[in-house]
């Protein structure tokens, strides 16, 4: 009998699995220089697709409800028109993370679209 995994992971659409599912490869990098190469479903938030896919450094404390900043990304300076600006909440969110520059992000208020394949982003030192 073939154990059942139930696990949230598995629930993400491995690349190739469906066609008419639309992915984006995002590349997420640790502070230490580890990258983590995941397919992320279009809809996802950046958060989501580190958090299921057991990516070290996105903690997501408030799941993403954008109350917590432990989902601190930067954004990779050639990706940055990729993403749509922050709304005014993540802007003030922004104001309790550690090690803030040009180019931090909350990951859990990006979503995935097929335009940002290829995307690349990193940890905070922060969070490693």
């Amino acid at each position: 009998m073939r154990p059942v995994i139930t696990g949230l992971i598995n629930r993400v659409p491995k690349a190739g699995a469906n066609r008419n599912c639309k992915m984006a490869k995002i590349t997420y990098i640790e502070h230490g220089g580890a990258e983590h190469v995941v397919d992320v479903p279009e809809g996802y938030s950046l958060m989501e697709g580190a958090t299921k896919n057991s990516v070290p450094g996105i903690v997501a404390e408030c799941m993403g409800g954008c109350a917590c900043a432990t989902c601190h990304i930067y954004v990779d300076p050639a990706w940055r028109g990729a993403v749509p600006n922050a709304n005014d909440d993540e802007i003030a969110m922004l104001e309790y993370a550690s090690d803030v520059q040009e180019g931090s992000r909350l990951s859990c208020q990006i979503k995935v679209t097929r335009s940002m394949d290829g995307m690349v982003v990193r940890m905070p030192a922060s969070q490693g």
